[in-house]
Formats: structure tokens, sequence, C-alpha cells
């Protein structure tokens, strides 16, 4: 999980590959950590084919619905995973509306929020 704290007039798109930039690598089997996803999803905020390519060039594939075409692209099927990630952090009220005036201490409290999300789901994943 990863995540970057930004304007809130900020475009998505311009945060995308410096989102995908983010992912720690994860361990797992032996050999060189894995640093890429096998995919990348996302809804028509995300239609760019320069981001397109960036992604292809990091290794993964993206799955970026097009902009201007009829929907049933089967996104919607996957995208609640991330709407119901969005939802646990907002959760907490603290994230939910911004009252900190620092940046640091607003960044502080989504990684704890980000922290106890992956520990919930390592202790019971089937949540």
């Amino acid at each position: 999980m990863s995540f970057i704290l930004t304007e809130a007039n900020r475009h998505d798109v311009t945060q995308l590959l410096p989102l995908v930039d983010a992912v720690p690598s994860v361990r797992g089997k032996r050999g060189h950590p894995r640093r890429r996803f096998d995919r990348v999803q996302g809804d028509r905020g995300y239609d760019s084919e320069p981001h397109r390519r960036q992604l292809r060039r990091r290794g993964s594939r993206p799955v970026l619905a097009r902009r201007n075409t009829p929907h049933g692209s089967g996104l919607g099927v996957y995208r609640w995973v991330v709407e119901r990630a969005e939802s646990w952090v907002h959760q907490n009220r603290h994230l939910k509306f911004r009252y900190d005036r620092r940046d640091d201490i607003h960044e502080a409290f989504l990684a704890i929020a980000c922290a106890l999300i992956c520990f919930n789901w390592l202790e019971d994943p089937f949540c």
C-alpha cells in the first residue's frame, strides 16, 4: 500500500506515475525483490497514452478505461477494492476532514491509518 498527499485541486492523472513508483519492493521468492505490478487499473480519469507507455516501460500492463467509450469494460468488477480501501481510511474522522494546517501531521496520520489497514488485513484477510 502506498499513498501520496497532494492538494485537493490536483488532477489524479498527474499523480499516477509517482504513486506507482512510491510502492516499495515486495519480498517473496528468492532473487531480486519485485518492484512492478502485473497490471495497473484505473478509471477514465487516468486515460492518457503517455501514461500507458510509461506503465508499459515499467513492466506493467495498463488496464485504464478509455474516454468516450461505453461502459462495460469490466473495471467496475474490481474497482470496489480501491473504493473499500478509501472507505477504510475515511473511517478515521481525523482523515476524512482535514483539521491540521501542517502537511507533515496529516501525512503521519495517513501513514498510521494505512499501517492499521495493512495490519488488520494480515490479521483477517477475508474481511
